[in-house]
């Protein structure tokens, strides 16, 4: 299949592009980087220096590589600029989506989250709402997901994978990640709010198992939705970190999500439980 890889040197992008290719799929990755595109090319595979906001760029890339599928895994969360990363998903992939479209391509696969859903009892389902309700901050990243999706559900075959936080090298919760160093300074709070991890590898084979699954959402999280005050001090002892302050309540949404649709659809995560992962990661 012929494959156009959006994001191909993100945290997702690193360990999917192996996959694809070791599937025999021909694949094109766009990456902003152009230092990053003679990584993509040793790999085998057509590499373009690409700014997803530059809607002719996009067209022409899109149009040159001819794929049958987009995946869709740009953000600008590595350098924390969520200003960029709204954009991003909302003229990035109104962008890319038109591209496809224009292009002949009849499948795309993008990245959202899990955090996004309205408030509720336990994990989310897909069938749940996304929190379109939220006051400010908030609000501004659930519009962002929420056109995000809504353009990539005008394909003619889209598959929306809202991830969990990602966890693995090149992340925010590596060893030499952001969220690493402020649990060694202890400015995070172990709060009651529920998160649900993935490793970025078992992210990535949900993206590859993904170009055969009908249309519409699925979680990507693993198996064991945890709140703060649990995940958070086995996270800190790892690093060797303090112990983090004990801090009551919870944020709007935090509340994990049910994988058991991607479990359906036949992905089995590596590292089904958060607490393996980590000690396999950092420890």
């Amino acid at each position: 299949m012929r494959i156009a890889v959006a994001g191909a040197t993100g945290a997702i992008g690193q360990p999917l592009i192996p996959m694809l290719l070791a599937a025999g799929h021909e694949v094109t990755g766009f990456t902003r980087r152009p230092e990053k595109a003679a990584e993509l090319k040793r790999l085998g595979m057509r590499a373009v220096v690409l700014d997803a906001l530059d809607r002719d760029s996009v067209f022409a890339a899109v149009r040159e590589a001819e794929p049958e599928t987009v995946i869709h895994q740009l953000t600008s969360l590595g350098e924390r600029d969520f200003g960029s990363n709204s954009r991003i998903r909302i003229e990035g992939t109104r962008n890319l989506v038109d591209a496809a479209l224009a292009a002949g391509a009849r499948r795309m696969i993008a990245q959202s989250i899990c955090w996004a859903y309205a408030p509720g009892e336990g994990p989310a389902s897909e069938e749940e709402p996304l929190d379109l309700d939220a006051p400010p901050p908030r609000s501004a990243t659930i519009q962002g997901v929420h056109a995000l999706e809504s353009a990539a559900a005008d394909m003619p075959e889209a598959v929306i994978l809202r991830y969990g936080l990602f966890y693995g090298p090149g992340t925010w919760y590596a060893r030499d990640g952001f969220m690493a160093d402020q649990a060694r300074l202890g400015a995070l709070p172990a709060t009651d709010g529920t998160a649900s991890f993935v490793h970025v590898d078992d992210a990535a084979r949900a993206a590859l198992l993904a170009l055969d699954w009908p249309s519409g959402a699925v979680n990507i999280a693993d198996d064991r939705p945890a709140p703060g005050s649990e995940w958070l001090p086995y996270y800190a002892a790892l690093l060797g970190a303090p112990a983090p302050e004990r801090q009551p309540g919870a944020a709007r949404g935090e509340r994990g999500a049910d994988n058991a649709k991607a479990r359906r659809l036949g992905w089995q995560p590596r590292y089904a439980d958060w607490r393996d992962g980590f000690a396999a990661t950092l420890g």
